[in-house]
């Protein structure tokens, strides 16, 4: 088993991740800032083989810190998504970006033999092709996106005996996490026919692809555990449904509905939307090369978000900062 540095492993991913490293035997170092609470590891504070660094990506000493003793570092650290990212884009590049080699040197620097980095779907911008793979050109139509797309040479360039380092490129990811965002497409409309009985549709042509939490968190773990040659300076897609805006939210009304009766009639409604993002990821690849299969559908996650909140597990869920990536990083900007 392996020795796992996890920088923004407080995220909504990596909350989701990070317990399920430690409860198969890895041994995992968090390195994160706890900008949206430190409450996310309660249940698993302490726990033999968690290793926790509060810093910044940005902060060598930090990750210095984070490194050692580290075999392995999947890499999910960013300002995620386009609005929080446009709030401060200097702030943002310096944590998304100018760091980055940074990082890459010191992992090297720590000994670390295998780097997984994390980053989007997104890269591929707008899309006609219906099924776009890993050669698609890039077209990112954001920093956010363009910023990623431009770490992957990065890491590739990296790649020799000593180091096997990958990227991988996942979908929109849905479900329930101890560390819950509500500003993605499945689990915002979602909340919204919990709490609202309504949702709002902005365009719904668009296509997105979308994947479940405990699927690309499984995902990593075997990108942990695959032969070198196997994974070595490759790129693959990680998705599971191609789904259209409006396909999500009718997808979300129909099994809240299903999942929580008691809540009666749901409204749908469609306004515009200057959003004109739309592709559809082929993931043939991670398939054929790995074997590997997501197992979980938007079904599956909207289900779970409905126990959570059954369960009362996401208090205030419209207007609470912590589950919007923005608001918090608004409020932190103002404090």
């Amino acid at each position: 088993m392996s020795h796992v540095c996890v920088p923004g492993g407080a995220g909504y991913v990596g909350a989701v991740l990070v317990p399920k490293l430690l409860a198969r035997g890895h041994r995992v170092t968090v390195l994160d800032n706890y900008q949206f609470g430190r409450e996310v590891f309660d249940n698993i504070r302490g726990a033999a083989g968690l290793r926790e660094v509060e810093g910044d990506v940005r902060d060598r000493d930090a990750v210095a810190r984070a490194l050692e003793g580290c075999d392995a570092v999947i890499h999910l650290a960013c300002v995620s998504n386009d609005p929080s990212y446009e709030l401060d884009p200097e702030l943002s590049k310096s944590i998304n970006f100018d760091c980055f080699p940074m990082f890459l040197a010191e992992s090297k620097r720590a000994g670390v033999k295998r780097f997984i980095y994390a980053s989007s779907s997104s890269v591929y911008g707008v899309s006609e092709v219906p099924d776009v793979r890993e050669d698609h050109p890039l077209l990112a139509l954001t920093d956010y996106s363009k910023y990623k797309a431009l770490c992957e040479p990065l890491v590739l360039a990296e790649q020799s005996a000593d180091f096997t380092a990958m990227v991988l490129r996942p979908a929109t990811v849905c479900g329930a996490s101890p560390r819950m965002r509500f500003d993605l497409s499945v689990n915002i409309m979602t909340n919204l026919a919990i709490v609202n009985k309504k949702i709002t549709v902005f365009g719904g042509k668009q296509h997105r692809p979308n994947m479940h939490i405990e699927d690309v968190t499984d995902l990593y773990e075997q990108l942990l555990l695959e032969p070198a040659a196997r994974i070595a300076g490759k790129i693959y897609n990680a998705g599971f449904q191609n789904r259209t805006i409006a396909d999500i939210a009718q997808i979300a009304h129909d099994v809240v509905c299903q999942e929580l009766p008691e809540l009666g009639p749901i409204e749908i409604v469609t306004t515009s939307s200057d959003d004109n993002r739309s592709y559809r990821v082929n993931s043939d690849k991670i398939a054929a090369e790995l074997g590997y299969r997501p197992r979980h559908t938007i079904e599956d996650a909207v289900r779970d978000i409905c126990a959570w909140h059954r369960a009362g597990r996401f208090p205030r869920s419209l207007d609470d900062p912590r589950y919007f990536n923005v608001r918090t990083l608004k409020e932190a900007a103002l404090a």
